[in-house]
Formats: structure tokens, C-alpha cells, sequence
């Protein structure tokens, strides 16, 4: 099929420019990535002394955004000129879909190791009853639906329920990618009607341990990955998808202050949550004053992106990211997904075994500083070990 047919309004024989791509990588999107990880996996061992340090004690939002914000991104920028103009359309459905099988591979690896190491400390401390956390107890209750729903993505464990929304966000990634070059304000606004339709009428994918379905709904956490996308391929394309304005950075740095009041302020707190009980009483409904994660309400999609746009919009943010200080963190952000399956599997350890001999102070540093030190030797190791060196290793064991 050519171009033409598939976009009429290029039956015009009007060269089309070719895109301006920025030279050199851009470290925000690296560094604030790899902070995303630490703070998921800092969140991930609840309630913890370091955990009230993190971006939910900020705002509304959390890592989680950020995470799927940044994945958007990246997947404008690595995919991006494959639906551009011109169009590489199999050969970038085949780097896409490579990715989701990947994906799919690291989920299923992360939901069978989590089980093991939890079986495996509940074991050590002689209590099965750990096993029943997380949902891996459901295992034992209903083994043909839990076994049965694992490979078809039904049967979630507690934290290991973000790898199957960023594989079906990724999975549909083609569309969005092919839309932004082209309509992208359209494809805005569609997203944003799905996720209109989607809070309001509830809808979501099936799960067999939650009657509400997916606790990070694809249908919803959509909006969020589609706006990373546009404003990977518009970097792509060397612009801004929202222009730097004086007057934006204002409203969004006064709302970002107003919910780090919320948050941190109880005196303020105490005022807004009577004002937001009425609002409740009027008949407002969830996903516009609420702040579970389910279907993304308003105030956690608004903080992200205000987030988002306040942080891109100082160029000394981007000077500060690409310093040598954070290069760790920029470390963690380019080797997100290994790092993000090593985590998740780590959390399921420590969260059995503070389960089981309790939590002080000391254990819980220890304990992250293990882990955190694990995820940094991962992404190091996958960096800097030279790929010449495995094909040699390769070559002296006859593999």
C-alpha cells in the first residue's frame, strides 16, 4: 500500500521535509526514568521510614506516572520515524511487536520468580501463611483459573500488575505513533474521550481476583502513555509539542504547590478535605475529584502532566540532568526494563520478609540499600560490559 492510501491528504506530489532529529540523547528522559525505578521500588516495600519521601507525599500523583510518562517518550523517540514521513510501516510494527514479546517473556519471568522467592521465605520461616500474599494464596484456592490466567494476563500479582499495562500500551503503540506525525491533536483528543468513557462507565479488562478488573486499567493509563508519545515524536521532530510560556509555568508550578499543600500542610489539609466532602455530597463524581490509581482521575492525570511540563520547561533542569551526579540515575533509566523486572522480584522478597520479623529503621535501610545497589550493578553490567567480551566467553565454552 502506498503512502498515498494510506494518508490522502499526501495525494499531492508535495515533497515532505524530512524530520529534524535533535542530535545527542536527551538525559531527562534517562534520569527521570531511573528516578522513577528507585521511587517504585521504594514505594513497593510499604510503609517503610523512606517511603514519605517520595512524589505521592508531593501531590497526587506518583512514580507510576512518571514511569508510564517516560516510557511514552522513549517509545516516540526509538519508534517514531518508522510511522513518519516516509512510513517504515513493517519494519516498525516488527520493532514494536519484538518489544512486546519481550515484555510479555520479562512479566511472565517476573511473576514466577516473585512466587518462588516468596515460597521460598515462607519456607526459611516455616509459615505458609506468607504465601498468601500479594495474591499468590489465590494459587491455592482456585489453582486451574490462577495457573490458567497467569499467560493470558487475567491472574496479576500485587505489585506485578505494571508490566501488563505498559505490554498492552506498547502493543497499541502503532496507532498512536502513526497519528501523532499526522493528526496529533486529534489523537489527543481521542485518547482523552476513551478515558472520559472508560472512568465513567467503568470500564476495564477482565481480572480473576478483582471484580473491578485491572488494577492499572490500560483503557485509562492510556491518555497518559498517548501524551508521552506525541511529545516523544514532536522531540523527534526537534520541537516542543507545548510551547515554554511564562504564564504556563506559573499555573502549573501554583497548582504543583497547591497539592504539595495538600499533602504536607495538615493546617491546609484540614481545610480542603471538608470542601472536597461537599463537592463529593453535590453529586461530583470520582474520576474527577478522586485519586485511586484504577482509572486515573483528573487531579493525578493533571499533577502528572503539570509535573511534566513545569520540569521541561527550565533548560537548567536539562543542564542539571545531564551532569555527572545524576549519571547513575540515567544508568538505571536506559536499562529501565531489566532494572524494573530485578526490582519487582526483590520487592516480593522484602516485602515477605518484613512480613515475618517486622520492620525497624536499620533492617528497612539495609535492606533498600541492597536492593538499590543491586538494580545500579545490573544496569552497569548490561552497560559497560563489552559485547566483544561475551562473544569471546561465548566462543571459549564451544556455545
Amino acid at each position: 500500500m502506498t503512502e498515498a492510501a494510506l494518508d490522502p491528504g499526501l495525494s499531492e506530489a508535495v515533497p515532505q521535509p524530512a524530520p529534524v532529529v535533535p542530535k545527542g540523547r536527551d538525559p531527562r528522559v534517562d534520569v527521570f526514568r531511573g528516578i522513577a525505578l528507585v521511587m517504585i521500588f521504594i514505594d513497593h516495600v510499604p510503609d517503610n521510614m523512606y517511603s514519605q519521601y517520595m512524589l505521592w507525599t508531593m501531590g497526587w500523583s506518583d512514580a507510576a506516572e512518571g514511569f508510564v510518562l517516560m516510557s511514552g517518550i522513549s517509545a516516540g523517540l526509538a519508534y517514531g520515524l518508522y510511522f513518519g514521513r516516509p512510513m517504515r510501516l513493517w519494519a516498525g510494527l516488527g520493532r514494536v511487536w519484538r518489544r512486546v514479546w519481550t515484555i510479555y517473556l520479562v512479566h511472565i519471568l517476573v511473576t514466577v520468580c516473585g512466587m518462588a522467592v516468596t515460597a521460598a521465605v515462607a519456607g526459611w520461616y516455616a509459615n505458609p501463611d506468607l504465601l498468601k500474599m500479594n495474591h499468590i494464596g489465590y494459587l491455592l484456592v482456585e489453582p486451574i483459573r490462577f495457573l490458567r490466567g497467569i499467560p493470558i494476563l487475567t491472574q496479576q500479582l500485587d505489585y506485578g500488575d505494571i508490566l501488563p499495562l505498559y505490554l498492552v500500551l506498547i502493543f497499541a503503540a502503532p496507532i498512536a505513533l502513526f497519528l501523532a506525525w499526522r493528526r496529533p491533536w486529534l489523537l489527543l483528543a481521542g485518547s482523552f474521550v476513551l478515558w472520559f468513557l472508560t472512568a465513567k462507565y467503568q470500564l476495564n479488562l477482565p481480572s480473576t481476583t478483582s471484580e473491578a478488573g485491572w488494577f492499572f486499567n490500560p483503557l485509562a493509563w492510556q491518555i497518559i502513555f498517548t501524551v508521552g508519545i506525541v511529545t516523544g515524536v514532536a522531540l523527534k521532530d526537534g520541537r516542543r509539542l507545548v510551547p515554554v510560556r511564562r504564564w504556563l509555568q506559573i499555573l502549573t508550578g501554583a497548582f504543583l504547590l497547591f497539592g504539595l499543600a495538600s499533602m504536607r500542610w495538615p493546617a491546609f489539609a484540614a481545610h480542603l478535605h471538608p470542601l472536597l466532602w461537599q463537592v463529593e455530597r453535590a453529586g461530583w463524581p470520582d474520576y474527577v475529584i478522586g485519586t485511586q490509581k484504577t482509572f486515573l482521575p483528573l487531579p493525578r492525570l493533571v499533577h502528572a502532566l503539570a509535573l511534566a511540563y513545569f520540569l521541561s520547561s527550565f533548560g537548567a533542569v536539562r543542564r542539571v540532568c545531564a551532569t555527572i551526579w545524576l549519571a547513575p540515575f540515567a544508568l538505571l533509566g536506559r536499562q529501565a526494563l531489566p532494572v524494573f523486572a530485578l526490582g519487582s522480584i526483590m520487592v516480593f522478597a522484602l516485602q515477605t520478609i518484613r512480613a515475618e520479623i517486622g520492620f525497624t529503621p536499620w533492617q528497612d535501610t539495609w535492606m533498600l540499600a541492597t536492593g538499590l545497589a543491586a538494580m545500579f550493578a545490573l544496569a552497569a553490567a548490561r552497560t559497560y560490559w563489552p559485547k566483544d567480551r561475551v562473544a569471546v566467553d561465548r566462543a571459549k565454552v564451544g556455545a
